[in-house]
């Protein structure tokens, strides 16, 4: 847990500042129980009613300084908390911004939702927490045995008596809680999981009635969260009321012995309640102790996890005086490149793969469903490091380029349709921020988009849902097109996204794709060959290795695999 190193020295000022009022809030707490002895025994016993107005005033006095104190202390303590947890949350969220692919896929969705929500509120909460009770805890239970021993140190006994054996009941407890805790979160990135993927599919849910089997996926592993919820809270549950137990049996020794040396002329009355006070004041700091260390098993849980994203490296870094493309031509150069997901450990899913893309030409990728024509192309932006081989552009191995430049000449539209919440205007200039209007509806009017646009009653500025929910699937991937037209890229790679868009259509963007980036290097992957058919080459993929490659008519000549493609689309060869 070294990254919270970094927020302890930002706030430990404001902490200091927050315990020294916590402590004067402790000591005004302390001082109540005696001065209210000194009322009775001194005061009331011998009927001097000036001495116990003038020591009530006195407590009185203690009382609103101990308030003030307090007041200080919780706003101090709020800001310094909602501080913290607003910069923990935007570091993580950095953090998870700069990772690749892969480290992404090792801890999925859900899980790293559950981190930058509730994780970080389990930190949050207990180092609010330590400024408000459980410092103050330690320093009343102490302290009380201290003023305790101050009034009458045999008496005292009792009360230095209870607190090991609490001691060792709150150790017993933490051993017993952390990992249920533990249990707790992995059973909520579950839960989060199967409710983020059922909210991402919900459509599909409706369209297959499939509510049963979604509903008794979720039971699974809510229950499965509320069975570990349960035997964490049991095991918990035995202790409070352990401590509660040992504190009261602590009074009634205290009441006991302490009314036996009344009797004998051996103490005051006064004396005894002041006791019974202080006893009061350790159950509450203990049982607040035990609330303590309960959140602390749960925030060192949560903070674990924290600690694990912070930890992880991005394997995909800039080396060393990394290259800056400053006019990128757009030539691509795969030599020999072999790639899997999971690196030397697993069956690679691209295979000795090999091939040149020069500027201003269009390659087509075609192939079954799993070939790795995805993964082939994700390659480029380095998404993802290849095992062996070298992929160039321009000559330069991706690896020596900056990545963030190597990226700035790469506009991809995904196979996966993706657009943000907020106005089609202000998802087309996704692409280039610094657009202005004439040039967005020029990416549209390329894309075939600026029809349905223009349709629509608020037009460029019409808001959309979540994901686009209020679009078709074809107008959707033309915004898309649209978004990465606008960046004018020198390499664009669109990954089979205009399979919800009829072949009309399809044939006027990939016409005004030609007029718009002449020099531009395309990379269109497509399951229907008529998409592909008009590039200038052609690879078809097979189980991750290239079977063909050429021509549309070159590839009817040599390749069958293309050609049963041809076949099962379009039917009989026309020789």
């Amino acid at each position: 847990m070294e990254f919270l190193n970094k927020y302890i020295k930002l706030y430990w000022k404001k902490y200091v500042v927050v315990l020294i009022f916590l402590i004067f809030d402790a000591t005004c707490d302390l001082l109540q129980p005696t001065i209210m002895s000194k009322i009775i025994d001194k005061g009331v016993a011998a009927k001097d009613i000036n001495y116990v107005f003038k020591m009530g005033g006195v407590m009185l006095l203690i009382t609103a300084l101990g308030a003030l104190s307090a007041i200080a202390r919780n706003i101090i303590s709020s800001n310094v908390s909602q501080s913290f947890g607003t910069k923990l949350r935007g570091d993580l969220f950095k953090k998870i911004q700069s990772f690749s692919f892969q480290n992404i896929d090792k801890f999925q969705d859900a899980s790293l939702m559950t981190r930058l929500t509730s994780d970080v509120n389990g930190v949050q909460n207990f180092a609010h927490g330590m400024m408000r009770i459980f410092v103050k805890a330690p320093i009343l239970c102490i302290g009380s045995i201290i003023m305790a021993t101050m009034l009458n140190p045999s008496m005292a006994l009792i009360l230095i008596g209870v607190v090991p054996v609490i001691g060792i009941i709150i150790l017993i407890n933490m051993k017993l809680s952390y990992p249920f805790f533990v249990k707790i979160q992995k059973s909520l990135d579950r839960v989060n999981g199967v409710m983020r993927e059922y909210l991402s599919g919900i459509r599909v849910v409706k369209a297959f009635n499939r509510f049963h089997h979604e509903k008794n996926r979720f039971s699974e592993v809510n229950e499965e969260l509320t069975s570990v919820s349960i035997k964490g809270m049991r095991v918990m549950a035995i202790f409070n009321p352990a401590i509660a137990l040992t504190v009261n049996m602590g009074i009634i020794l205290l009441l006991w012995f302490g009314g036996l040396r009344v009797n004998s002329g051996e103490m005051q009355v006064g004396q005894i309640i002041a006791f019974t006070n202080y006893m009061t004041q350790i159950l509450f700091s203990l049982t607040m102790m035990s609330y303590v260390f309960t959140m602390f098993i749960k925030a060192k849980a949560s903070a674990e996890r924290i600690g694990e994203v912070f930890s992880e490296e991005n394997n995909i870094k800039n080396k060393e005086g990394a290259r800056i493309l400053k006019e990128a031509v757009g030539d691509i150069d795969f030599q020999d490149v072999t790639f899997s997901y999971y690196g030397l450990k697993s069956e690679p899913l691209l295979k000795n793969i090999t091939f040149k893309a020069l500027q201003g030409e269009t390659l087509g990728i075609i192939g079954s469903t799993g070939s790795g024509k995805s993964t082939l192309v994700n390659l480029i932006p380095r998404f993802y490091d290849i095992n062996s081989g070298v992929i160039k552009i321009d000559g330069i191995d991706v690896k020596d380029i900056n990545i963030k430049d190597l990226r700035e000449t790469i506009a991809i539209v995904p196979q996966k349709t993706m657009l943000f919440t907020g106005s089609i205007l202000d998802n087309i200039k996704w692409g280039d921020e610094k657009a202005n209007l004439e040039e967005v509806e020029e990416a549209a009017k390329i894309s075939e988009a600026h029809d349905f646009i223009s349709s629509f009653k608020e037009g460029y500025n019409t808001i959309l849902g979540q994901g686009g929910v209020n679009l078709s699937g074809g107008q959707k991937q033309r915004i898309s097109i649209a978004r990465a037209l606008i960046k004018k890229p020198r390499i664009l790679i669109l990954d089979d996204c205009t399979s919800a868009v009829d072949v009309v259509t399809e044939g006027k963007i990939r016409m005004g794709l030609k007029r718009y980036l002449k020099k531009t290097t395309c990379i269109l992957i497509a399951q229907r060959i008529t998409s592909v058919m008009g590039a200038d080459r052609i690879i078809v993929l097979e189980n991750g290795s290239i079977v063909g490659m050429g021509t549309h008519e070159e590839l009817m000549s040599k390749c069958e695999i293309y050609k049963d493609i041809f076949r099962s689309q379009i039917g009989k060869e026309e020789i």
